[in-house]
Order: structure tokens, then sequence, then C-alpha cells
């Protein structure tokens, strides 16, 4: 298929503002986001960029996001520096998975995967979500080692890791600490855009960004019963009015 030359330089103007930007807005670059939308052949020819920079591209609403993949360690994260970012130093792969967990509680607390929108509150309080992750890691551990390994989770190995994490509520930022553990989680997910915290009052709020992608993404049905499988949450204790009234959304 032949392309027009404006075609080919606003397809490679618009991909260049989603590497800098991670995200094109419709509100902030209005002739761009229209040239994705409205041309079949520039939106093509983006998404074939991003596939070639290991990513995809996707509109949620009036944003087009750049999503890199789970290895794309270029332009996102690898493992090793996800680590340093979120656990203490010296961490282990126990202290790692307990902080991709207490992510996942995050969400959970926030978000249901059901209704209009999947999300069902405003805020939550930093208390509350430790009590959550402590909650979740008890009832984990209740599990068989067979269940267990079947959800490919060790939560005796996670809540080793949460104990290990010395209490202090005088406001430390040591990663250390359960609270500093928390925190350096929360200004990372703030970092990328993804929740808001006010720290005077120790409130959470989800921005924009991450509510698109879990009502548009994540949260369709077999990612949400994924998600309440890890946490140990039995099919009878979900919604029952069943698959039919759950948020279907695009893969």
């Amino acid at each position: 298929m032949a392309y027009e030359a404006e075609e080919v330089r606003l397809s490679q103007e618009i991909f260049y503002h989603l590497l800098e930007h991670h995200e094109l807005r419709e509100a902030e670059t209005r002739e761009l986001y229209r040239a994705y939308t409205e041309s079949a052949p520039v939106q093509e020819m983006v998404k074939a960029q991003g596939r070639i920079a290991a990513s995809r591209v996707k509109r949620y609403g009036d944003v087009v996001y750049l999503i890199p993949e789970a290895d794309n360690h270029f332009l996102g994260y690898s493992r090793a520096h996800l680590k340093k970012e979120l656990c203490r130093s010296n961490a282990t792969d126990k202290d790692y998975c307990l902080a991709q967990f207490s992510i996942l509680v995050l969400l959970l607390e926030f978000y249901d995967g059901r209704g209009t929108s999947s999300k069902t509150r405003d805020y939550m309080r930093v208390g509350e979500w430790q009590n959550s992750i402590s909650l979740h890691l008890q009832e984990g551990t209740d599990l068989t080692v067979e269940e267990q390994e079947a959800q490919g989770l060790s939560y005796q190995d996670m809540l080793e890791a949460y104990e290990s994490l010395r209490s202090d509520d005088r406001g430390t930022r040591q990663k250390t600490t359960k609270e500093g553990f928390l925190y350096g989680v929360l200004r990372f997910l703030q970092a990328q855009g993804l929740v808001e915290y006010v720290e005077q009052d120790e409130m959470i709020k989800t921005r924009r960004k991450l509510d698109h992608f879990m009502d548009w993404n994540l949260l369709n049905e077999n990612n949400y019963s994924r998600v309440l499988k890890v946490l140990g949450v039995k099919g009878d204790e979900q919604d029952p009015r069943g698959a039919a009234d759950q948020h279907q959304l695009q893969p």
C-alpha cells in the first residue's frame, strides 16, 4: 500500500510525540490526535512503528497511549530496575513479589471489573491499603501448597518479606519499614502518572490514566478473574450476576 508523504510525516511526528510523552491527548495536541483518529493510513503506520519498538499503541477515550511490551526494557522497566525502584537495597525476589502483590491489592481496592465503570471508589487511606495487604497475605497462607503453586505464588515467602519490615508510625520513608516500603511504591506509581498521593492526608487517588487502563484493557472478564484467583477469592465470593453483567472490554 502506497502512502502519501504527508501521511508518513504525520505518523512519524505522532510516534515521536508518543516516545517523548508516552501519550497523545486530544485536548493538548488536537491536530495530531485528529490525524491519528481520522486517518486510517496514519493510524496504521503509527501502530506499525509501535510494533517495531516492541510496544502497543492504544486509544482509550480521548487519549492515545504508547504501552511497552512486558519484555521491553528500553521503553519500559527490567525486573532489576523495578526491584531497585520499588524495594529496599539488597532486595530479594520475595521483596519484589511483595511489591507487585501490593500493587495488585491496591488495584482490587479501587476497581471491581463490573458495571459501566470498573472504579468503585474515589480514594483510600494508606492504612487501609496496608491492612488489606496483611489480610490477603494471611488468607493466601491458608491455601494449600498445591493451590499456591497453581497460582504461581508463595504467600508464605511474601508474608515473611512483609513481616521482616519494621512498623513505624512516625512518618519514616525508609524502605526497611512497612510505611516506607508502601511510600516507595506510591511514589513510583505517582511518577508513572497512575496515582496521586496526598501525603498530608495519607490519601491515595487514582488518576485518569490508570482508570483508562483498568476500564478499557485490564479488567475484561478473563483478566479480572485472574486477579481474583491470585488473591485467593473463590468463585462463590464473586458477584453472582455472572459474566453477562460484567464490564466487557477489548483485550
